[in-house]
């Protein structure tokens, strides 16, 4: 233990304080609990939910990253999230979502078996509606 405080020491002056302009770890603690106190939920979700579509296009756009399941699942759990963040942040994200949809479809058009619902992806399944929670509607070959 005299090793730890030695440590936790090291940087800061000979009386134990922080080195100037640095906080203690008193107040970083006092600071983030200030910043959880004021987090919403509302916003970790709208955080969350860019993160997913972030990486669903990642998912969709990348060759070296392409996993059009994940990106599937990534759509809808957007769509489904989307409701739950402020309202004027709703437009924007719904605008995201049907972006990513057409990627998607244009991908899925392309697989290896070419035309109307192939996917890239091992297992040869077609993008149809097979999680019916939360699906749009456009998973649904035409």
């Amino acid at each position: 233990m005299a090793d730890e405080e030695h440590q936790a020491s090291e940087g800061q002056p000979s009386g134990g304080q922080p080195s100037e302009g640095q906080p203690s770890e008193e107040e970083l603690r006092a600071q983030l609990e200030d910043e959880i106190r004021r987090v919403r939920v509302e916003d970790v979700i709208l955080q969350s939910v860019v993160s997913i579509l972030n990486l669903s296009a990642r998912r969709i756009a990348k060759d070296d990253e392409r996993d059009l399941e994940q990106a599937k699942i990534g759509i809808d759990a957007g769509s489904a999230l989307v409701d739950l963040v402020k309202p004027d942040a709703q437009p924007q994200l719904r605008q995201a979502i049907s972006e990513l949809q057409v990627l998607y479809a244009k991908q899925a058009g392309e697989g290896p078996a070419g035309g109307e619902g192939g996917e890239e992806e091992p297992g040869g399944e077609p993008p149809g509606p097979e999680r019916p929670k939360g699906d749009s509607g456009l998973w649904t070959p035409g």
